[in-house]
């Protein structure tokens, strides 16, 4: 048996961080090995470069899939972000089946809306498929809009202690343990509610001024790179958030001439954490 540590399944922006590009650096910085499956090449990611050109890797799933089962590949978890069609939700259902070890994990970061509004191309075919995979899952990362979207519930004007319990009791039953971003109580503050055998955990901090394309999917990396080299969960959101907030704050006080997120000043700090 063939057996990688972690395999993450999500898009490839030729320019831009976030999704794989964010994704490989990170887990392979916390110590992780790390395989790759994208699910397509997009010219640029989407968040304001105009038009973009984008080739769906769909029809080569197959392929890909059946050398690896012909190596009897075997990965300790599997980390799914971005995928755009209902076609590659079947498919990853497939990898979660039989390609992820007995001890091993199943996360997904269910991309595919924020502030209140679902991505470009997301349709609601996608949303339903999306809800199927969450079942599958042993972890799901949403922010608040993706939370609401698969538990049908309205999208609110405001952000309550109450509202949250009641979204985490309904994120429960679609899947026992959730890490929900985005949460803040007041325009200061964002943090993390993480859910675990019904119990419900909240880390609060300042929040940084600044918004930067990709910040989600470098939470979740980091999430799930502190979690799998042995923190606790707890400690993991934590670790995430606060790595996040580091790479939000240098990119607001640094010149940067693309507007990028860097994450990457901000690794030696996420490395230490973790040693």
């Amino acid at each position: 048996m063939a057996q990688g540590k972690i395999l993450t399944v999500q898009d490839i922006s030729c320019f831009g961080k976030c999704s794989m590009t964010v994704a490989l650096p990170i887990l392979s910085a916390c110590g992780h090995e790390t395989s790759v499956l994208p699910t397509a090449v997009l010219s640029t990611h989407t968040g304001g470069f105009g038009p973009v050109h984008k080739r769906d890797l769909t029809d080569d799933f197959p392929e890909i899939l059946a050398h690896w089962k012909r190596l009897e590949m075997c990965f300790e978890t599997v980390y799914v972000g971005y995928l755009g069609s209902p076609a590659q939700v079947e498919f990853v259902k497939e990898i979660f089946q039989s390609m992820v070890a007995d001890s091993g994990v199943r996360v997904l970061d269910p991309v595919m809306a924020d502030n209140g509004k679902l991505y470009s191309g997301i349709t609601p075919e996608y949303v339903r498929a999306m809800k199927t995979l969450c079942t599958a899952a042993d972890v799901i990362i949403p922010n608040i809009t993706e939370a609401c979207l698969l538990t049908d519930t309205p999208y609110p004007s405001e952000v309550t202690k109450e509202f949250v319990q009641q979204l985490a009791e309904k994120l429960e039953k679609l899947c026992p343990r959730f890490v929900l971003t985005g949460v803040g109580y007041c325009p200061e503050e964002t943090g993390v509610v993480l859910g675990q055998n019904g119990r419900v955990w909240h880390y609060a901090q300042k929040k940084i001024s600044g918004q930067y394309h990709g910040t989600g999917d470098i939470f979740a990396a980091s999430f799930i790179g502190a979690w799998r080299k042995g923190k606790t969960m707890e400690e993991a959101a934590q670790i995430a958030a606060e790595y996040t907030a580091s790479c939000i704050k240098f990119t607001s006080e640094n010149s940067n001439i693309s507007g990028e997120i860097q994450f990457e000043s901000s690794l030696p700090k996420l490395i230490n954490e973790l040693l």
